[in-house]
């Protein structure tokens, strides 16, 4: 089992799990989301966080009885686009539980998962999540989590750009995996309007 850091235990699971994420608007990227297990479950929801959300670079992610579970905002000033992950709603005043910084301001880029208190446990996330093909590796580069586009099992037809699925490896913590990919599309969102089309913001190097 991979052992990391965890959000929630609730969310840990001893075998392979498959989440579905949809994302609840087709034109903008950074509106929403919302998370289902394999049953259909509702596991995750983030309402929208776009200009009239409470904070401005602030994400919410709650599970499916709207509790929060995790809150990433953006940090000022950052020339790489840096994001911290607080558990529950507690920010001020309280210690980030990790950041998440793109390895360069340009070009192609690797992002950097920095996990506070354990100075071995970092991440890396490489491919491409405007195509969602990306994976989440460990310092050992295991991959912990996956991100793909999602196939229908009955036609075995690749659905749109707005769903995707989650992979988790044993062990590994969904509510942080989760965290990682509102970041994951705030970068892609920030991409989209500096450079005014589409780009793969993350890419192996």
């Amino acid at each position: 089992m991979n052992e990391g850091l965890v959000v929630d235990y609730g969310f840990v699971f001893n075998q392979e799990t498959i989440f579905t994420v949809l994302k609840t608007s087709l034109f903008f990227s950074g509106d929403g989301f919302t998370v289902f297990d394999c049953n259909g479950q509702l596991v995750f929801r983030v309402d929208s966080y776009g200009p009239d959300s409470r904070h401005v670079g602030e994400v919410v992610l709650m599970d499916g009885h709207g509790s929060c579970l995790l809150t990433v905002r953006r940090k000022r000033p950052s020339l790489h686009q840096r994001w911290e992950g607080f558990q529950g709603e507690g920010i001020d005043g309280t210690k980030p539980m990790f950041s998440v910084r793109r390895s360069s301001i340009i070009g192609r880029s690797t992002v950097t998962v920095e996990v506070n208190n354990n100075p071995g446990e970092d991440y890396q996330v490489e491919g491409s999540f405007a195509k969602h093909c990306c994976t989440i590796l460990n310092a050992n580069r295991e991959s912990v989590a996956e991100i793909r586009r999602k196939v229908d099992a009955s036609t075995s037809v690749m659905l749109g750009n707005d769903v995707f699925s989650l992979t988790l490896k044993p062990g590994f913590d969904g509510a942080f995996a989760m965290g990682l990919v509102l970041v994951l599309d705030q970068i892609n969102a920030d991409d989209f309007v500096n450079d005014g089309i589409q780009v793969d913001s993350i890419t192996e190097e």
